[in-house]
């Protein structure tokens, strides 16, 4: 029987490969759809993507069968077409499903492969096996098996592409894909090919389809439905790729927000529960802590007196820590107080809690006591702790600490636990320091009276209550008034005459001393030059705390008050103790160079009481040296005393110093000191401190009898000394 050999249009068999790889480039993207969390979604995008796929690679057959040409017409059954389509679609189904696990494993590949070859050889021989025509097809079993295997291989190859494709750059995707899809497309081709090479007709051959569904008509409504359905799916999936992006970066941008929104609440929760430096509590959450133990013992039946333990607050506060950072600098202090840190917390029991509440001020709190001997064993602990050297990084330092320590029920009210404890601690550090102290009902008492005085003392400025008082120093050789040192007092409307023992250690505790220590400034400048304008010159002399020799604009702000009230700089005398000094003398002597510079006299106040020498005071430019009054007080009854004066006078004058006695109260202490040749004297022997009208009418000649005269210096111009 001779064959009829067919003969492919190029133009029609290339449209064919185009088509094939329309649909492979449409399946790689569709490949990534169907991986999506959402599985309603996921399900949409199988079945509308098996469709299309199916579909355009459906079409590919019959746009190749218009490139197969044959001497009689061709036309195609319904059922057999149909059902070459649902194969189609099958296939396109299962590689898709394959597609969307989450990976690929050799058992996977290969029923996936086989599935999928199967269906696609279904689709072809059941689209040829549509053209029902007599006598039937002769079909090569080998190019028939060589289509066979290359739709499985192509099946195989377009699988391993689908996740080969998922681990590629975003940026490098769309040409690889479409490299691959023309690879899929060619392969898609040759087992259409391959299988219509197969495939042999009689010349005698009769279509009997050829009036059902002709091939010409099919191929063209075929081409055209599946490229538009192509097209749209394509489109569509493009259109998700972009939302999905979307709403990943917007997830990401979610994400990245919240994230950061969870990192500042943790940062603000660390910042409002926990210290910053030590990483101890803060005074927050040891608040909430007390306030829980206290309420477990309100929530009890029993009275709280009657449960079997108590709880104790030990307030903790470092002994001098301020000099530390003034002289060290703030990171050593900050290492400091991380040290002290570590140490209180290992020094606690476990369940204790220990918090920073203030600079150096720290809160333990001890729940479960059986008698306040235990709180006393922490104080002694804690002591122990802080009394041992800290090796810093650049320094050694000694440091000790003052404790407080109030226990519940045993010191009463719950409420005002934590003030208790700060009331203990004030007492600790009156008696020195370096020891702990338990609160007495008496302490509410005054830590009561020391907040009102606070208070009161903040407003005493702006009402006028603060005076200045001046008591008069006698030149030695004769008997004459040659300076005045000005006292603070504070006259209050209701306590009447506060004293500054009372309220400067409140002042500087409180952070007030800096405006104070300003006021006298001021008001020490305008005082002489009222004075000055009534005819009296007189040098001034005023204490500097150490806060305001810390303070960077000390110096411009006296140079200012000199200039405003038009006075000589050499009218005021500045002086400072010897403690003071001593403590940090780096800082005092850049303070004392300062004023030394724009012309201000300086002394050293109270010498004897501190730890120096005179050798060491010769690094600061003064001009005076006040022997303290308690070595002037035993002078006449002590041989010491009066060595340690006579010695202090002789070395200050070969220095080039001027000595004052403070404290001078009897004729005896005079007479020891003028013999000794001590320059001033100074003490309630000459004069009280007085009101500035008073010493002005002093001054005037309107004094009380016997009292000494002002020298004629203070009438006119200013001795040099």
């Amino acid at each position: 029987m001779a064959l009829l050999i067919s003969n492919h249009d190029p133009r029609v068999v290339a449209a064919s490969l185009l088509i094939a790889s329309f649909a492979a480039y449409v399946a790689l993207d569709l490949s990534r759809r169907v991986r999506t969390q959402e599985r309603g979604l996921a399900l949409t995008w199988w079945i509308g993507g098996s469709l299309a796929m199916g579909s355009g690679i459906w079409s590919m057959h019959f746009v190749g069968m218009l490139a197969f040409s044959l001497p009689i017409a061709l036309g195609y059954t319904h059922g057999l077409t149909f059902f070459s389509w649902v194969a189609g679609v099958g296939s396109s189904a299962i590689a898709l499903g394959v597609a969307s696990s989450g990976r690929l494993t050799p058992r996977r590949l290969a029923v996936g492969s086989l599935a999928m070859g199967a269906g696609i050889c279904a689709m072809h021989y059941l689209g040829m096996a549509a053209i029902d025509i007599v006598p039937g097809i002769v079909w090569d079993p080998w190019w028939v098996a060589l289509s066979v295997l290359i739709a499985v291989g192509a099946s195989a190859a377009a699988l391993q592409t689908f996740f080969w494709l998922r681990r590629q750059d975003e940026r490098r995707l769309p040409l690889r894909q479409l490299g691959a899809a023309l690879l899929m497309g060619l392969a898609i081709g040759g087992m259409h090919y391959s299988g219509m090479a197969a495939a042999g007709f009689s010349a005698d051959a009769v279509c009997l389809s050829a009036g059902a569904l002709a091939a010409d008509r099919l191929g063209g409504i075929v081409v055209i439905a599946s490229v538009t359905l192509l097209a749209m799916t394509l489109f569509t999936s493009i259109l998700d790729a972009r939302m999905q992006a979307r709403t990943t970066r917007l997830a990401a941008s979610l994400q990245v927000a919240n994230h950061r929104l969870q990192t500042a609440n943790e940062a603000l929760r660390r910042q409002a529960f926990e210290d910053a430096l030590t990483g101890l509590p803060s005074r927050l959450l040891f608040e909430d802590r007390l306030k829980q133990a206290l309420a477990q013992r309100a929530g009890n039946d029993r009275p709280a007196a009657a449960l079997p333990s108590r709880l104790a607050v030990l307030f903790v506060d470092l002994d001098g820590f301020k000099p530390v950072n003034d002289s060290y600098g703030h990171e050593t202090g900050d290492e400091l107080l991380r040290e002290v840190g570590q140490r209180l917390r290992r020094s606690v029991r476990a369940g204790d809690m220990a918090a920073r509440v203030g600079a150096d001020e720290f809160l333990l709190l001890m729940d479960g006591l059986e008698s306040p001997a235990d709180s006393v064993a922490l104080a002694r602990r804690v002591l122990a702790a802080v009394a041992r050297p800290f090796e810093l990084s650049q320094h050694t330092l000694q440091m000790s600490c003052s404790i407080g320590i109030v226990v519940y029920p045993d010191d009463g009210d719950a409420a005002r636990l934590v003030a208790h404890a700060d009331a203990a601690m004030d007492a600790a550090k009156r008696a020195g320091g370096a020891t702990y102290a338990m609160f007495e009902s008496r302490m509410d008492a005054r830590a009561v009276e020391q907040l009102e005085l606070q208070n009161d003392l903040r407003r005493a400025i702006e009402r006028r209550e603060l005076r200045l008082h001046y008591q008069p120093k006698v030149d030695a050789r004769s008997g004459q008034v040659c300076g005045v040192e000005a006292l603070l007092r504070w006259q209050h409307p209701q306590r009447g005459m506060v004293s500054p023992v009372i309220f400067i250690p409140i002042a500087e505790r409180f952070g007030l001393i800096g405006s104070l220590g300003a006021w006298v400034i001021d008001e020490a400048c305008r005082q002489m030059q009222d004075w000055a304008e009534q005819g009296v010159r007189i040098r001034v002399a005023i204490n500097l705390s150490v806060h305001q020799l810390r303070e960077d604009g000390l110096v411009e702000h006296i140079d200012a008050a000199l200039r405003r009230h038009d006075l000589e700089a050499r009218q005021l005398l500045c002086e400072i103790t010897e403690s003071v000094a001593m403590d940090d003398l780096a800082t005092t002597q850049r303070a004392f160079e300062g004023l030394a510079r724009i012309g201000v006299y300086l002394a050293i106040d109270d010498f004897g009481t501190g730890y120096s020498s005179l050798a060491c005071l010769r690094q600061l430019p003064a001009r005076q040296l006040k022997i303290d009054r308690s070595f002037v007080r035993d002078l006449e009854s002590s041989d010491a005393a009066r060595s340690v004066v006579d010695a202090v006078i002789h070395l200050s004058h070969r220095l080039g110093l001027l000595v004052v006695a403070e404290g001078v109260e009897t004729a005896g202490q005079r007479d020891i000191l003028v013999e000794m040749g001590c320059d001033q004297l100074q003490g309630y022997l000459y004069a009280r401190p007085m009101p500035p009208a008073e010493l002005l009418d002093w001054a005037l000649g309107r004094r009380p009898e016997s009292a000494v005269e002002f020298s004629p210096s203070t009438i006119g111009e200013l001795l040099a000394t």
